[in-house]
């Protein structure tokens, strides 16, 4: 498992937040980690608030660009991970065979990571806390695979 897809709705929030921890906590030279939206705006930058909650932990996530989520990265993934459940349920539906590779990314929790989007600050907070919390199980799974 060397290919590693996030995915949220906007891809501006969670899903780019989740990759630069994934990308922090995996090497590089073994591990590729991406990220998209089901439903983004192609090209915009990561939620402003967003930027400030990562960069207050240490993490530059400025240079971020959202994308669209593809065939082709779907492809390309060995793993996908989603920040809630009905994410899953609509990939699955309309790509079966991506069962078996597609999980939440609160999956050890049985959680979905809210979205922020539109909301306080404070919101992104509890958000970053929920991602970073979940950081550690994936790249336990992954590194083991």
């Amino acid at each position: 498992m060397k290919n590693i897809l996030v995915l949220c709705t906007g891809n501006v929030c969670r899903s780019p937040t989740a990759e630069f921890l994934l990308r922090r906590a995996l090497d590089s030279a073994k591990y590729s980690v991406q990220s998209a939206g089901i439903g983004a705006v192609v090209d915009s930058s990561a939620e402003p608030f967003a930027q400030k909650v990562a960069l207050s932990h240490g993490l530059d996530i400025s240079l971020h660009r959202s994308r669209q989520v593809s065939m082709d990265m779907l492809k390309w993934a060995d793993l996908v991970l989603v920040m809630e459940k009905f994410q899953k349920i609509h990939l699955l539906e309309r790509y079966p065979w991506l069962q078996g590779k597609i999980f939440r990314y609160g999956e050890s929790l049985k959680v979905d990571i809210p979205d922020p989007h539109g909301r306080p600050e404070s919101a992104f907070v509890m958000t970053w806390n929920f991602i970073e919390k979940l950081t550690p199980y994936w790249v336990e799974k992954i590194s083991h695979l």
